[in-house]
């Protein structure tokens, strides 16, 4: 069986974690990614409050969230597109992990917050700050990332 690419792997785990593994042949794995996707989304009320939040309806969102179970959400999410990254077809650098590690972190900390972070003071709500924390994660990761390998080469 052929794997996919490195880059469909994770633009089909970003669509629904469990794809890019079926797309691996892993396919156990895919299910179980699948199965909690769904479980946390339905328990957490994700797609409820994603819709309110994309319509700016940012009460309504913090209304129909269950941030206990949202708070799985980033991390197994994370690891999903890690996973279907690291099996995918391609080498896998060295601390390739970092970015995705990183980012579960950064995302989960900004759903903690996502009740007080404002801009202009207008709230953001708990779609758009988790959304907008992947960006330091990803920094953060890819930076921990090239100063490893720096120090390593030194």
């Amino acid at each position: 069986m052929t794997k996919t690419s490195k880059t469909e792997a994770i633009l089909w785990s970003i669509a629904l974690p469990g794809f890019a593994q079926f797309l691996n042949g892993k396919i156990l794995k895919g299910t179980v990614f699948i199965f909690l996707e769904f479980l946390i989304n339905i328990n957490s009320n994700f797609n409820k409050a994603i819709m309110a939040s994309f319509l700016g309806q940012i009460d309504q969102a913090f209304q129909v969230v269950n941030f206990q179970w949202l708070m799985f959400y980033p991390c197994v999410y994370m690891f999903a597109m890690w996973d279907a990254f690291k099996d995918a077809n391609g080498d896998v650098a060295p601390f390739s992990y970092l970015p995705f590690v990183c980012s579960a972190y950064t995302v989960t900390v900004g759903l903690m917050y996502s009740p007080i972070v404002k801009v202009n003071d207008f709230l953001l709500g708990p779609i758009w700050v988790p959304i907008l924390a992947l960006i330091p994660g990803l920094i953060i990761g890819f930076t921990i990332m090239k100063l490893i390998k720096f120090k390593k080469s030194a």
